[in-house]
């Protein structure tokens, strides 16, 4: 699936109501509602560095539901 356009530059985007992070690059074309749904609640977060280490460091555990890249 294509990155949101407010994360061109972003691969791994949270979700701060769940505490969630999906990789942007991972997830397949159906997933595309859920990224929608983020963004039209404006309750996500991107990391710097753009990691999932980061993500992690940050208390984000990745999306059960989609796979997550390293």
């Amino acid at each position: 699936m294509e990155r949101p356009g407010k994360f061109e530059e972003h691969r791994f985007v949270g979700d701060k109501r769940n505490q969630r992070v999906y990789d942007v690059d991972a997830l397949p074309d159906e997933a595309a509602p859920v990224v929608d749904e983020l963004m039209a609640s404006e309750q996500y977060l991107c990391f710097g560095p753009d990691s999932l280490a980061e993500a992690r460091n940050r208390g984000y555990r990745p999306a059960k539901d989609w796979p997550l890249g390293d």
